[in-house]
Formats: C-alpha cells, sequence, structure tokens
C-alpha cells in the first residue's frame, strides 16, 4: 500500500530552470546553481523532476490523476466522492451554487462555456510531462534507470489523455514540449480517438513492463509502480473496450482482453486482498472510514495521504452536508438478502418508514446509509442530540439531507472534530475490490466468463458481506430487460453500482456502456405520506405520486426538475468556448456546436 505525500525538493528551482530555454551556444552556466544543462545527470535528478508532476497533480479541480479531496475550501466540491453527483446515484443540495456543475451536468442543462472541473483544462501538468521525457531521453543515467522514471512519466501520460478521451473523444496528442513555432500544434485540429488511446496504451504498456514492483522506500512510500500501471491499465482498457463495443468502434475484444489480462495479472500476483474482520455487518463500511493512514488495510492499492501541517482537506464537513444524500432509484437497486432483486424477491420489503429499506437487504445498504439507529454507531454529527434524518428546513444540521438518505459510507467523527479545513481523510485511487470487478465485466463482455472467474471476484465481495453468491444465469430484473444484455451483465453492472458507490465510477459507467438515458431519470427521495410529516416537523420538501405513494421530488420547481439527455450529444462533453476561440481548428464536439 502506497501514499503520495512526496517533498518537492528544490521545485521551485527546478521548474522555473527547466521551463526556460536558450540557444546561444556561448551561454556559461553557473557551476552553483542548477540549470537545464547541469540538470538530468543522475538518478536523483530524474525523481526530483517526476516529484514536480506529482506535485501538479494535487490540484484536483484540474486533473483526475491520482483523484483525491481537492486541498481545503475547494473540496466543497471537488474530488472523487462528489463524482456521483453527476448520476442518478445522489441529490446533491439544490441551494448550492457550489455544486450546481453536477446538477447541470445531470439534468442535461451545461453549455460549451460552463465551469468544467475535471474537464478542458490541467495542460500545464501534460507540458510538464513531456519536457520530462524529452530530457529524460538524452540523460546520461544508465537506460535501466533511467526507464523507471521515463514509465513514471509515460503512466502519468497515459493517465491525463485517457481522461481526456473518456470526456471530449478526439485529442490532440503531443508527445514533446510544444515550441513557440510549432503551429501545426498550436493551431492544428484533434486526432482521432482511437489513434490517440492507441497511444495511451503504448505508454500504459511501458510503465507496466518498466516500472519496479517496489521502489524500496520502506516507511516513506509513495511512487506509482508495476501494481498501480496494471490497476490503471485494468480500469482504461474496460472503458476504452465497452465504450468501443456499445457506441462502435474497432478492436473491442482486444481492449477487452488486455483489461481482464491486467487485471488477472494483479489479482494473481499483486499480494492484495480484501480487507476483513470477519464482521459482514460492518466491514464493508470500515474498509472506507478509515483516518489519516490506510497502510495497513490489505485491499488498498494506491491512495493519497493528507496531514495536518502538510496538506488537509475538508471532505467529512462538506461531504456531510451538501452532497444531499442517495437517491430512491439507487435504494431499490440494493439486492434482498436472498440474492435477488426486489422485484423477483419472495422477502417481506415493506416501506412505511425509513427504517424498513434496510430490513432483508444487502448489509452494504445500511454500510452506505444512515439508518436511523445507527447514529452513536458512526457519531454521526454529534454536535447536537438532534435525530436523522435531517431534512431540508428541519433545525439543528446545516443543510439537510435532499432525500432523506444520508451516506455514512466515508463518514469519520475523529476526522469531523479536527476543525474546518483541517481534515486528514485519506483518498482511495486504486482497490482490489474495483479489480475485481473490472475482471469480471471484462470476461462476461467477451463471453468467456466461467463460475470460477465469478468466485474469484464479485462472489469474495459478496462473502465480505455475507451474501449469496452469483452465478451464470442469474434471473433477469425486469427493471433491466430492456437494456439489450444478458442477465448476467446486468447483475455486474449492479454490482459495480452498489460496491463502488460514490467513489466516483457511476457517471463513466453509464456512459460508456451507452446507457445515459437512465441520467433522465428524476431524483426522488424517502417515502413522504402522512407519517413522515408528523415525525420529520419544518422540513421543506416537494412530492411525487409513484405507484400510489408520494415520495420526495427533490428538484422540483428548479432548473434541474425534468432531467434530459440527448443521444446524439451527451456522450461527450463540449470544447469551451474559451478554447475554441484560441484555436478553432479544435472543432467543437457532435450536438455542441
Amino acid at each position: 500500500m502506497k501514499t503520495i505525500n512526496i517533498k518537492i525538493g528544490l521545485l521551485t528551482v527546478v521548474i522555473s530552470t527547466l521551463f526556460g530555454c536558450n540557444d546561444d551556444f556561448l551561454e556559461r552556466y553557473p557551476l552553483d546553481e542548477l540549470s537545464n544543462e547541469t540538470f538530468w545527470k543522475t538518478e536523483n535528478d530524474l525523481a526530483v523532476y517526476n516529484n514536480s508532476i506529482y506535485d501538479l497533480t494535487k490540484d484536483d479541480r484540474n486533473s483526475t490523476i491520482l483523484f483525491g479531496h481537492a486541498t481545503k475550501f475547494p473540496s466543497v466540491s471537488n474530488g472523487y466522492q462528489y463524482v456521483d453527483c453527476f448520476t442518478d446515484n445522489m441529490a446533491p443540495a439544490n441551494a448550492r451554487g457550489r455544486l450546481n456543475r453536477y446538477k447541470d451536468v445531470r439534468a442535461g442543462i451545461h453549455i460549451p462555456e460552463g465551469s468544467q472541473n475535471y474537464g478542458y483544462r490541467g495542460w500545464d501538468l501534460l507540458r510538464a510531462i513531456n519536457v520530462g521525457l524529452d530530457n529524460m531521453a538524452t540523460s546520461p543515467v544508465e537506460q535501466e534507470i533511467k526507464d523507471k522514471y521515463i514509465a513514471e512519466a509515460r503512466m502519468f501520460r497515459a493517465w491525463f489523455y485517457y481522461d481526456k478521451v473518456s470526456k471530449f473523444g478526439d485529442n490532440q496528442w503531443v508527445d514533446h514540449e510544444v515550441k513557440t513555432n510549432e503551429d501545426e500544434i498550436l493551431y492544428g485540429s484533434r486526432d482521432p480517438r482511437e489513434f490517440v488511446m492507441g497511444k495511451v496504451l503504448e505508454d500504459i504498456n511501458f510503465a507496466v513492463d518498466n516500472l519496479p514492483t517496489s521502489w524500496g522506500d520502506g516507511a516513506a512510500p509513495g511512487r506509482l509502480d508495476h501494481w498501480d500501471a496494471l490497476a490503471l491499465k485494468s480500469r482504461l482498457c474496460l472503458f476504452e473496450g465497452t465504450w468501443r463495443k456499445y457506441h462502435g468502434g474497432g478492436d473491442a475484444n482486444m481492449w477487452l482482453q488486455e483489461a481482464a489480462k491486467a487485471s488477472k495479472d494483479l489479482i494473481d500476483n499483486g499480494g492484495y486482498s480484501l480487507f476483513t474482520a470477519n464482521n459482514p455487518l460492518m466491514d464493508y463500511n470500515t474498509s472506507h472510514r478509515q483516518l489519516k493512514d490506510l497502510s495497513g488495510n490489505p485491499e488498498i492499492i494506491h491512495w493519497v495521504k493528507y496531514e495536518v501541517g502538510v496538506r488537509t482537506n475538508n471532505v467529512v464537513r462538506y461531504y456531510l452536508y451538501y452532497t444531499g444524500g442517495m437517491t430512491k432509484d439507487a435504494i431499490d437497486d440494493y439486492l434482498c438478502d436472498d440474492g435477488l432483486p426486489v422485484s423477483l424477491s419472495d422477502r417481506d420489503i415493506q416501506n412505511t418508514q425509513i427504517e424498513d429499506v434496510f430490513v432483508n437487504r444487502d448489509p452494504r445498504l445500511r454500510q452506505t446509509v444512515l439508518h436511523p439507529e445507527d447514529r452513536d454507531v458512526y457519531e454521526y454529527d454529534q454536535g447536537s442530540q438532534i435525530t436523522f434524518p435531517r431534512l431540508i428546513g428541519m433545525s439543528g444540521f446545516e443543510e439537510g439531507s435532499t432525500t432523506g438518505y444520508h451516506v455514512i459510507k466515508f463518514y469519520n467523527a475523529t476526522d469531523h472534530a479536527l476543525g474546518y479545513n483541517n481534515s486528514e481523510t485519506p483518498a482511495i485511487v486504486f482497490r482490489l475490490g474495483e479489480i475485481y470487478l473490472n475482471y469480471a465485466e471484462a470476461m462476461a463482455e467477451l463471453g468467456t466468463i466461467t463460475q470460477a472467474d465469478l468466485d474469484l471476484t464479485i462472489n469474495r465481495l459478496r462473502d465480505r458481506v455475507n451474501m449469496p453468491h452469483l452465478t451464470l444465469n442469474p434471473p433477469m430484473d425486469p427493471k433491466y430487460a430492456a437494456d439489450g444484455v444478458s442477465s448476467l451483465i446486468v447483475e455486474i453492472r449492479r454490482e459495480r453500482r452498489i460496491e463502488l458507490f460514490s467513489e466516483g465510477f457511476r457517471y463513466d459507467d453509464l456512459r460508456r456502456w451507452k446507457q445515459g438515458k437512465k441520467l433522465e431519470k428524476k431524483s426522488y427521495g424517502m417515502l413522504w405520506d402522512d407519517a413522515a410529516i408528523a415525525r420529520f416537523p419544518g422540513a421543506n420538501v416537494q412530492t411525487e405520486i409513484i405507484n400510489g405513494k408520494p415520495y420526495i421530488d427533490v428538484y422540483k420547481g428548479t432548473p434541474w426538475a425534468n432531467p434530459v439527455f440527448d443521444e446524439s450529444k451527451h456522450y461527450l462533453w463540449p470544447i469551451p468556448l474559451s478554447a475554441l476561440g484560441q484555436n478553432p481548428e479544435l472543432g467543437q464536439n457532435p450536438g455542441w456546436e
């Protein structure tokens, strides 16, 4: 397990000198100062330079490389735990403008010149990567040694372009430091998606082949290694393979095979295992609620460290108050404890009060959403004696839940008590649970999956919470019968939604599966009948009748009330008008012209 808490030695000097150039062959370089010409001579030089790239990735508003929590105040709306707010999983507070970007995208009302967190930005990071690669190529350092640092930088570049292609499709592929006279690049057009992703595959394969399995940094880990490269390859190849399968494109099976191969290698040889303390009613939650140090969690492949006095966030407090809560649609997707969907199970599933939704259900539900009786278990917002759930308008809670389903998955009372902008909540970058799901899905999409594959992956996740095993021919849930995929793929997709809830995957999953129409579903919350009105005085909610019963309609009467997903345009984000103004040859994405 590794952290990112790398101290950037000589960063200011290195960046200021290396990003400059001077062609005067008579230039004399002071012996007591760093310069581009005197740098790059030792392994330490290469390590220090790559450290500067790690530092650039810390701006989580610009990049999803080593995606964590934005530092301090920006963690109100930027970080991997928020990305599900783009989807049918969560309903962020409708009074918080800081979260409007998520609601606008969810509703299909984002525009080409809107804010684009994690979007068409962060190009300075790509430039820094390419500057490093250009100079490392000519470094006199022994090839085997410098290949490790070249591999590290190429992994960063693969990650950068994978993210950009996933959101914008075609992109300009740039693999060197661009000079001011390179008009063919500065004012050039975008390269086709398939070309760019071919280059991404070359980069990530080089990283897999040349990064060490361990950097030997003992008590001070942090660098990306071979196992991280396999994890990234697993993720990006699954994305690209399924995108091409469902949206059209060549070599879909090759990408799926590469995803499966990388996943299996990591599962078999990485030495990682699922976190468990043999407590099915708490283990899933405990694995996500650890504070500060994840080095003892055998499931974590890579994580980002936050530490008072070094780098902190405020994600516990902001996430608690502003993300609104899980939606009814997500609640309904949790299986019953017999392993069947609610629509097919013979379990007694009542819905007269909030406590009912947890009865006879997958234990991960109660470990993700706050049961009213569990406030003391989690010491949830212990500053007063109020009861939960707390809806919008009720006193004693800063914002209130929009749905009634408070997310408890990441809440840590100790971290909350550290105070404003002083939290040390760590961020998980790669964990084994994701790799299990990637492998199972890739094999299912290839049509070669076996029961042994399911037992190796998804059924291990289910064993952790004592849920029945998934088999090769599960019954089809009527809710998904029209999706055009097998019942097995339906259940693998469901497992991703449940296991990876609010870890930043749902939006990309729906887009790559070409299931964007699911984003047209309205955001509903808990049952809101007369008993609820009496139980939660002061709540200010709107309702809609569903199957004869009133449920909270989160965005009724707002611009986000009736989401639209345009199949001709919304799978990709628009190129910002500011970028087109600088270079019209980039061209706008289809439907956004």
